[in-house]
Protein backbone atom coordinates (compact mmCIF):
# COMPACT_ATOMS: atom_id res chain seq x y z
CA UNK A 1 0.00 0.00 0.00
CA UNK A 2 1.44 3.89 -1.27
CA UNK A 3 1.02 6.16 1.72
CA UNK A 4 -1.26 9.16 0.45
CA UNK A 5 0.19 13.01 0.99
CA UNK A 6 -1.67 12.79 4.26
CA UNK A 7 -0.82 10.02 5.71
CA UNK A 8 1.81 10.20 8.51
CA UNK A 9 5.33 7.81 7.72
CA UNK A 10 6.26 5.41 10.42
CA UNK A 11 9.53 5.20 11.17
CA UNK A 12 10.08 3.71 14.26
CA UNK A 13 7.33 1.01 15.52
CA UNK A 14 6.90 -1.28 18.63
CA UNK A 15 4.62 -4.37 18.18
CA UNK A 16 3.59 -6.41 20.92
CA UNK A 17 2.27 -9.78 20.61
CA UNK A 18 -0.04 -11.65 22.20
CA UNK A 19 -0.29 -15.71 21.53
CA UNK A 20 -3.07 -17.56 22.17
CA UNK A 21 -2.86 -20.33 24.74
CA UNK A 22 0.05 -21.79 23.67
CA UNK A 23 2.76 -23.50 25.47
CA UNK A 24 6.06 -23.32 23.60
CA UNK A 25 8.60 -21.24 23.80
CA UNK A 26 8.01 -17.68 22.62
CA UNK A 27 11.38 -18.40 20.57
CA UNK A 28 8.73 -20.48 17.64
CA UNK A 29 7.25 -16.70 16.92
CA UNK A 30 10.85 -15.25 16.27
CA UNK A 31 11.55 -17.84 14.11
CA UNK A 32 8.53 -17.89 12.25
CA UNK A 33 8.48 -13.98 11.68
CA UNK A 34 12.26 -14.55 10.41
CA UNK A 35 11.13 -17.65 7.95
CA UNK A 36 8.19 -16.32 6.68
CA UNK A 37 8.81 -12.46 6.64
CA UNK A 38 11.75 -13.10 4.08
CA UNK A 39 9.57 -15.72 2.14
CA UNK A 40 7.20 -12.40 1.91
CA UNK A 41 9.54 -10.23 1.11
CA UNK A 42 10.64 -11.63 -1.95
CA UNK A 43 7.33 -12.09 -3.24
CA UNK A 44 6.10 -8.43 -2.32
CA UNK A 45 9.82 -7.13 -3.37
CA UNK A 46 10.40 -5.41 -0.68
CA UNK A 47 13.60 -5.97 1.93
CA UNK A 48 13.06 -7.13 5.35
CA UNK A 49 15.83 -8.43 7.73
CA UNK A 50 15.57 -9.33 11.96
CA UNK A 51 18.30 -10.05 14.58
CA UNK A 52 17.32 -11.41 18.26
CA UNK A 53 17.96 -8.55 21.09
CA UNK A 54 18.64 -10.66 24.32
CA UNK A 55 16.96 -9.23 26.93
CA UNK A 56 15.97 -10.55 30.56
CA UNK A 57 12.61 -8.86 30.87
CA UNK A 58 11.29 -9.73 27.85
CA UNK A 59 11.48 -11.68 24.39
CA UNK A 60 11.43 -9.49 21.21
CA UNK A 61 13.82 -8.92 17.81
CA UNK A 62 14.42 -5.97 15.82
CA UNK A 63 12.98 -5.74 12.51
CA UNK A 64 15.15 -3.40 9.59
CA UNK A 65 12.89 -3.07 6.67
CA UNK A 66 12.36 -1.06 3.38
CA UNK A 67 9.51 -0.88 2.38
CA UNK A 68 7.82 1.48 -0.63
CA UNK A 69 11.30 3.44 -0.25
CA UNK A 70 11.39 3.84 2.90
CA UNK A 71 13.24 2.55 6.05
CA UNK A 72 11.53 1.44 9.09
CA UNK A 73 12.82 -0.06 12.73
CA UNK A 74 10.99 -1.95 14.63
CA UNK A 75 10.88 -4.03 17.90
CA UNK A 76 8.65 -6.83 18.27
CA UNK A 77 8.17 -8.34 21.86
CA UNK A 78 6.18 -11.35 22.19
CA UNK A 79 4.20 -11.18 25.91
CA UNK A 80 5.24 -14.42 27.56
CA UNK A 81 2.80 -16.13 29.28
CA UNK A 82 3.33 -19.75 28.12
CA UNK A 83 4.39 -20.29 31.61
CA UNK A 84 0.57 -20.30 32.58
CA UNK A 85 -0.38 -22.15 29.99
CA UNK A 86 1.85 -25.02 30.76
CA UNK A 87 1.14 -25.29 34.40
CA UNK A 88 -2.61 -25.25 33.37
CA UNK A 89 -1.45 -28.31 31.11
CA UNK A 90 0.26 -30.09 33.70
CA UNK A 91 -2.82 -32.75 34.56
CA UNK A 92 -2.79 -36.27 34.88
CA UNK A 93 -5.02 -38.25 32.42
CA UNK A 94 -7.77 -38.83 35.08
CA UNK A 95 -7.73 -35.24 36.04
CA UNK A 96 -8.01 -34.59 31.89
CA UNK A 97 -11.05 -36.32 32.04
CA UNK A 98 -12.65 -34.98 34.70
CA UNK A 99 -11.50 -31.26 32.72
CA UNK A 100 -13.29 -33.17 29.60
CA UNK A 101 -16.50 -33.30 32.53
CA UNK A 102 -16.63 -30.00 33.57
CA UNK A 103 -16.00 -28.14 30.94
CA UNK A 104 -18.95 -29.63 28.57
CA UNK A 105 -21.35 -29.53 31.20
CA UNK A 106 -20.47 -25.52 31.53
CA UNK A 107 -21.00 -25.13 28.02
CA UNK A 108 -24.01 -27.18 27.87
CA UNK A 109 -25.51 -26.06 30.37
CA UNK A 110 -25.10 -22.39 29.99
CA UNK A 111 -26.34 -23.46 26.60
CA UNK A 112 -23.02 -21.37 24.98
CA UNK A 113 -22.35 -24.45 22.92
CA UNK A 114 -25.97 -23.75 20.84
CA UNK A 115 -25.41 -20.50 20.53
CA UNK A 116 -22.17 -20.97 19.46
CA UNK A 117 -23.64 -23.21 16.71
CA UNK A 118 -25.61 -20.58 15.71
CA UNK A 119 -22.61 -18.34 14.02
CA UNK A 120 -19.93 -20.94 12.95
CA UNK A 121 -19.83 -24.68 12.77
CA UNK A 122 -16.21 -24.99 12.51
CA UNK A 123 -14.73 -23.55 15.66
CA UNK A 124 -17.42 -25.43 17.33
CA UNK A 125 -16.90 -28.89 15.70
CA UNK A 126 -12.87 -28.07 16.62
CA UNK A 127 -13.80 -27.42 20.09
CA UNK A 128 -15.57 -30.39 20.01
CA UNK A 129 -13.04 -32.71 18.68
CA UNK A 130 -10.90 -32.82 21.34
CA UNK A 131 -14.02 -34.72 23.46
CA UNK A 132 -14.69 -36.98 20.93
CA UNK A 133 -11.29 -37.95 20.17
CA UNK A 134 -10.53 -38.31 24.00
CA UNK A 135 -13.74 -40.53 24.93
CA UNK A 136 -12.59 -42.69 21.81
CA UNK A 137 -9.30 -43.13 23.08
CA UNK A 138 -10.73 -43.95 26.48
CA UNK A 139 -13.42 -46.15 25.04
CA UNK A 140 -10.81 -47.64 23.04
CA UNK A 141 -8.35 -48.53 25.42
CA UNK A 142 -10.86 -49.93 27.70
CA UNK A 143 -12.05 -52.74 25.21
CA UNK A 144 -8.79 -53.39 24.39
CA UNK A 145 -7.80 -53.79 27.68
CA UNK A 146 -10.92 -56.20 28.58
CA UNK A 147 -10.52 -57.92 25.21
CA UNK A 148 -7.00 -58.59 26.29
CA UNK A 149 -7.58 -59.88 29.89
CA UNK A 150 -10.72 -61.75 29.40
CA UNK A 151 -8.86 -63.62 25.96
CA UNK A 152 -6.05 -64.53 29.02
CA UNK A 153 -8.53 -65.39 31.36
CA UNK A 154 -10.70 -67.71 28.76
CA UNK A 155 -7.25 -69.48 28.10
CA UNK A 156 -6.54 -70.29 31.45
CA UNK A 157 -10.19 -71.85 32.34
CA UNK A 158 -9.56 -73.71 28.62
CA UNK A 159 -6.00 -75.18 29.62
CA UNK A 160 -7.62 -75.93 33.23
CA UNK A 161 -10.08 -78.08 31.41
CA UNK A 162 -8.22 -79.60 28.74
CA UNK A 163 -6.05 -81.47 31.74
CA UNK A 164 -9.51 -81.79 33.44
CA UNK A 165 -9.62 -79.57 36.64
CA UNK A 166 -13.20 -78.50 36.15
CA UNK A 167 -13.20 -77.96 40.03
CA UNK A 168 -11.84 -78.25 43.31
CA UNK A 169 -9.05 -76.58 45.16
CA UNK A 170 -6.50 -76.73 42.61
CA UNK A 171 -8.93 -75.07 40.01
CA UNK A 172 -10.66 -72.88 42.56
CA UNK A 173 -6.81 -71.09 42.66
CA UNK A 174 -6.37 -71.06 39.57
CA UNK A 175 -9.11 -69.64 38.02
CA UNK A 176 -8.99 -66.97 40.75
CA UNK A 177 -5.37 -66.35 39.55
CA UNK A 178 -7.04 -65.75 36.20
CA UNK A 179 -9.82 -63.77 37.13
CA UNK A 180 -7.04 -60.84 39.00
CA UNK A 181 -5.00 -61.33 36.05
CA UNK A 182 -7.72 -60.78 33.93
CA UNK A 183 -8.30 -57.51 35.77
CA UNK A 184 -4.39 -56.54 36.13
CA UNK A 185 -3.99 -56.93 32.37
CA UNK A 186 -7.15 -54.81 31.46
CA UNK A 187 -6.34 -51.94 33.94
CA UNK A 188 -2.38 -51.94 32.80
CA UNK A 189 -3.23 -52.18 29.02
CA UNK A 190 -6.05 -48.94 29.53
CA UNK A 191 -2.89 -46.97 31.45
CA UNK A 192 -0.07 -47.84 29.42
CA UNK A 193 -2.81 -47.13 25.89
CA UNK A 194 -3.58 -43.94 27.39
CA UNK A 195 0.21 -43.06 28.04
CA UNK A 196 0.83 -43.64 24.70
CA UNK A 197 -2.06 -41.33 23.44
CA UNK A 198 -0.59 -38.77 25.64
CA UNK A 199 2.35 -39.42 23.82
CA UNK A 200 1.30 -38.85 20.50
CA UNK A 201 -0.83 -35.29 21.46
CA UNK A 202 1.47 -32.96 19.37
CA UNK A 203 0.19 -34.86 16.48
CA UNK A 204 -3.29 -35.24 17.74
CA UNK A 205 -3.75 -32.00 19.35
CA UNK A 206 -6.50 -33.52 21.62
CA UNK A 207 -5.30 -33.12 25.37
CA UNK A 208 -3.82 -29.60 24.36
CA UNK A 209 -7.40 -28.56 22.98
CA UNK A 210 -8.77 -29.95 25.85
CA UNK A 211 -6.82 -27.88 28.47
CA UNK A 212 -7.01 -24.88 26.31
CA UNK A 213 -10.87 -24.78 26.28
CA UNK A 214 -10.61 -25.81 30.09
CA UNK A 215 -9.00 -23.07 30.75
CA UNK A 216 -11.04 -20.56 29.49
CA UNK A 217 -14.31 -22.18 30.82
CA UNK A 218 -13.10 -23.18 34.57
CA UNK A 219 -14.60 -20.28 35.51
CA UNK A 220 -16.97 -19.76 33.28
CA UNK A 221 -15.51 -16.49 31.44
CA UNK A 222 -13.88 -15.14 34.18
CA UNK A 223 -9.90 -14.28 33.74
CA UNK A 224 -7.67 -17.06 36.40
CA UNK A 225 -5.60 -14.83 39.13
CA UNK A 226 -2.83 -15.49 37.88
CA UNK A 227 -3.54 -14.43 34.37
CA UNK A 228 -4.92 -11.18 35.63
CA UNK A 229 -1.62 -10.49 37.07
CA UNK A 230 -0.08 -10.97 33.87
CA UNK A 231 -2.13 -9.02 31.95
CA UNK A 232 -1.15 -5.88 34.13
CA UNK A 233 2.38 -6.19 33.05
CA UNK A 234 1.83 -6.38 29.82
CA UNK A 235 0.19 -3.52 30.18
CA UNK A 236 2.97 -1.79 32.23
CA UNK A 237 5.52 -2.36 29.22
CA UNK A 238 2.72 -1.56 26.78
CA UNK A 239 2.29 2.04 28.72
CA UNK A 240 6.08 2.26 28.59
CA UNK A 241 6.11 1.81 24.60
CA UNK A 242 3.63 4.80 24.79
CA UNK A 243 6.12 7.29 26.79
CA UNK A 244 8.80 6.48 23.95
CA UNK A 245 9.52 8.19 20.60
CA UNK A 246 8.13 5.56 18.23
CA UNK A 247 5.41 6.64 15.71
CA UNK A 248 3.49 3.67 16.39
CA UNK A 249 2.52 1.29 19.21
CA UNK A 250 0.74 -1.93 17.66
CA UNK A 251 -0.85 -4.25 19.64
CA UNK A 252 -1.41 -7.65 18.17
CA UNK A 253 -3.77 -10.28 19.59
CA UNK A 254 -3.45 -14.01 17.74
CA UNK A 255 -6.27 -16.56 18.70
CA UNK A 256 -7.45 -16.43 22.19
CA UNK A 257 -4.55 -13.61 22.84
CA UNK A 258 -7.01 -11.24 21.35
CA UNK A 259 -9.40 -11.13 24.10
CA UNK A 260 -6.53 -10.57 26.58
CA UNK A 261 -5.02 -7.56 24.26
CA UNK A 262 -9.21 -6.39 24.49
CA UNK A 263 -9.10 -5.85 28.33
CA UNK A 264 -6.06 -4.85 28.46
CA UNK A 265 -6.01 -1.93 26.28
CA UNK A 266 -8.89 -0.68 27.23
CA UNK A 267 -7.14 -1.10 30.94
CA UNK A 268 -4.83 1.14 29.20
CA UNK A 269 -7.08 4.11 28.15
CA UNK A 270 -9.88 4.33 31.33
CA UNK A 271 -6.46 4.03 33.68
CA UNK A 272 -5.30 7.25 31.06
CA UNK A 273 -2.07 5.94 30.18
CA UNK A 274 -2.38 6.02 26.37
CA UNK A 275 -1.14 10.49 25.88
CA UNK A 276 -3.08 12.21 23.50
CA UNK A 277 0.57 13.30 21.65
CA UNK A 278 3.19 10.79 21.17
CA UNK A 279 2.92 7.33 19.67
CA UNK A 280 -0.06 6.47 17.85
CA UNK A 281 -1.64 3.14 19.66
CA UNK A 282 -3.29 0.30 17.13
CA UNK A 283 -5.07 -2.97 17.68
CA UNK A 284 -5.05 -5.96 15.28
CA UNK A 285 -6.60 -8.81 16.70
CA UNK A 286 -6.22 -12.29 14.13
CA UNK A 287 -8.39 -15.42 14.34
CA UNK A 288 -9.58 -14.30 17.50
CA UNK A 289 -12.10 -16.95 19.50
CA UNK A 290 -13.59 -14.18 21.43
CA UNK A 291 -17.14 -15.88 21.82
CA UNK A 292 -15.43 -18.61 23.36
CA UNK A 293 -15.19 -16.67 26.45
CA UNK A 294 -17.37 -14.01 25.81
CA UNK A 295 -20.77 -16.09 25.93
CA UNK A 296 -19.78 -17.23 29.43
CA UNK A 297 -21.69 -16.28 31.85
CA UNK A 298 -19.25 -14.85 33.68
CA UNK A 299 -16.99 -12.77 31.11
CA UNK A 300 -18.82 -9.44 32.67
CA UNK A 301 -15.13 -7.74 32.07
CA UNK A 302 -14.65 -8.90 29.22
CA UNK A 303 -17.82 -7.82 27.63
CA UNK A 304 -17.79 -4.48 29.23
CA UNK A 305 -13.92 -4.22 27.85
CA UNK A 306 -15.74 -5.24 24.16
CA UNK A 307 -18.31 -2.59 24.64
CA UNK A 308 -15.93 0.02 25.65
CA UNK A 309 -13.26 -0.24 22.99
CA UNK A 310 -16.05 -0.10 20.24
CA UNK A 311 -16.43 3.76 20.64
CA UNK A 312 -12.85 4.86 20.79
CA UNK A 313 -12.57 7.07 18.00
CA UNK A 314 -8.73 7.17 18.53
CA UNK A 315 -8.04 3.42 18.40
CA UNK A 316 -7.86 1.62 15.38
CA UNK A 317 -9.20 -1.92 16.21
CA UNK A 318 -8.63 -4.37 12.81
CA UNK A 319 -10.37 -7.60 12.90
CA UNK A 320 -8.89 -9.43 10.51
CA UNK A 321 -10.49 -13.91 10.17
CA UNK A 322 -10.64 -15.60 7.46
CA UNK A 323 -13.66 -18.59 6.63
CA UNK A 324 -10.96 -20.80 5.38
CA UNK A 325 -9.55 -20.88 9.38
CA UNK A 326 -12.00 -23.55 10.75
CA UNK A 327 -10.62 -22.61 14.12
CA UNK A 328 -11.62 -19.14 14.75
CA UNK A 329 -15.12 -17.38 14.87
CA UNK A 330 -14.39 -16.24 11.34
CA UNK A 331 -15.60 -12.77 10.03
CA UNK A 332 -17.84 -12.28 13.33
CA UNK A 333 -17.84 -8.95 14.68
CA UNK A 334 -16.78 -9.90 18.80
CA UNK A 335 -18.76 -6.85 19.93
CA UNK A 336 -22.23 -7.14 18.41
CA UNK A 337 -22.48 -10.66 18.71
CA UNK A 338 -21.87 -11.10 22.30
CA UNK A 339 -24.75 -8.50 22.36
CA UNK A 340 -23.00 -5.53 23.58
CA UNK A 341 -23.21 -3.05 21.14
CA UNK A 342 -23.22 0.27 22.44
CA UNK A 343 -24.87 3.34 20.98
CA UNK A 344 -21.83 5.57 18.61
CA UNK A 345 -20.38 1.51 17.57
CA UNK A 346 -17.18 2.43 15.62
CA UNK A 347 -15.03 -0.67 15.72
CA UNK A 348 -14.00 -3.09 14.77
CA UNK A 349 -13.75 -2.79 11.27
CA UNK A 350 -14.17 -6.43 10.14
CA UNK A 351 -12.09 -8.26 7.85
CA UNK A 352 -11.19 -11.22 5.56
CA UNK A 353 -7.60 -12.55 5.08
CA UNK A 354 -8.96 -14.05 2.02
CA UNK A 355 -7.17 -17.86 1.93
CA UNK A 356 -8.77 -18.65 -0.88
CA UNK A 357 -7.69 -15.58 -3.17
CA UNK A 358 -4.58 -14.51 -1.12
CA UNK A 359 -3.05 -18.26 -1.28
CA UNK A 360 -2.18 -20.14 -4.80
CA UNK A 361 -4.60 -23.01 -5.85
CA UNK A 362 -1.98 -25.34 -5.32
CA UNK A 363 -0.90 -23.64 -1.46
CA UNK A 364 -4.32 -23.50 -0.44
CA UNK A 365 -4.90 -27.18 -1.34
CA UNK A 366 -1.50 -28.01 0.38
CA UNK A 367 -3.04 -26.46 3.54
CA UNK A 368 -6.29 -26.78 3.37
CA UNK A 369 -6.92 -29.94 5.87
CA UNK A 370 -3.95 -28.96 8.27
CA UNK A 371 -6.32 -26.78 10.22
CA UNK A 372 -3.75 -25.88 13.12
CA UNK A 373 -1.24 -24.69 10.49
CA UNK A 374 -4.00 -22.32 8.86
CA UNK A 375 -4.99 -20.87 12.40
CA UNK A 376 -1.18 -19.10 12.16
CA UNK A 377 -1.33 -18.17 8.24
CA UNK A 378 -2.30 -14.81 9.87
CA UNK A 379 1.55 -14.89 10.75
CA UNK A 380 2.54 -15.99 7.51
CA UNK A 381 3.46 -15.09 3.90
CA UNK A 382 0.70 -15.41 1.12
CA UNK A 383 1.97 -16.37 -2.41
CA UNK A 384 -1.12 -13.78 -3.81
CA UNK A 385 -1.29 -11.06 -1.44
CA UNK A 386 -4.20 -8.97 -1.21
CA UNK A 387 -4.23 -5.87 1.44
CA UNK A 388 -3.88 -8.11 3.83
CA UNK A 389 0.30 -8.66 4.51
CA UNK A 390 1.32 -9.15 8.80
CA UNK A 391 5.05 -8.30 7.30
CA UNK A 392 3.91 -5.01 6.29
CA UNK A 393 1.62 -3.93 8.86
CA UNK A 394 4.44 -4.81 11.21
CA UNK A 395 7.48 -3.71 9.43
CA UNK A 396 6.24 -0.94 6.98
CA UNK A 397 5.77 2.82 7.04
CA UNK A 398 1.90 3.14 7.31
CA UNK A 399 0.17 3.37 10.26
CA UNK A 400 -2.77 0.68 10.84
CA UNK A 401 -5.24 3.24 10.59
CA UNK A 402 -3.87 4.87 7.67
CA UNK A 403 -3.75 1.49 6.30
CA UNK A 404 -7.40 0.91 6.23
CA UNK A 405 -8.78 4.10 6.39
CA UNK A 406 -11.17 3.50 3.05
CA UNK A 407 -11.31 -0.62 3.83
CA UNK A 408 -15.53 -1.38 4.00
CA UNK A 409 -16.49 -3.85 6.73
CA UNK A 410 -16.81 -7.33 5.11
CA UNK A 411 -20.27 -7.95 3.44
CA UNK A 412 -19.78 -11.45 4.80
CA UNK A 413 -19.51 -10.28 8.50
CA UNK A 414 -21.64 -11.61 11.44
CA UNK A 415 -23.06 -8.64 13.16
CA UNK A 416 -26.51 -9.68 15.30
CA UNK A 417 -26.56 -10.21 18.95
CA UNK A 418 -26.14 -14.11 19.23
CA UNK A 419 -24.87 -14.43 23.47
CA UNK A 420 -28.02 -15.09 26.14
CA UNK A 421 -25.07 -13.67 28.54
CA UNK A 422 -24.54 -9.84 28.12
CA UNK A 423 -23.94 -8.61 31.15
CA UNK A 424 -21.14 -6.41 31.88
CA UNK A 425 -18.98 -4.50 34.81
CA UNK A 426 -20.35 -1.69 36.18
Amino acid sequence: MQMSSNDRQVRQRRVFHIPGYDPIHPRRYRELYRTESALQAQISGYDIAIRAQPTDESFNWAVDARIDGAAVATQIDVMVWSDIVRQSMAQSIPATYWQLAKTTWIYLRTGTLRRLMMMRKGPVIAALYPVGMLLLQLFFALWLGWFLGSLLQSGILAGLGAVGWTEGLVFSVVAGIGQLLKYAIFGGVTYVLLQWFKSKDNKLFAYYLMHDYAFSAQNRGANPAALEARMKEFADKIAGALQSDVDEVLVVGHSSGAHLAISIIADLIRDGRVPTEGPKLAFLSLGQVVPMVSFLPKARRLRGDLAFLATQDSLPWIDVTAPGDGCCFALCDPVAVSGVTPPGKIWPLVMSAAFTQSLSPPRWKALRWRFFRLHFQYLCAFDQPKDYDYFQITAGPVLLADRYKDRPQSKSRIDIAVSKYTSILP
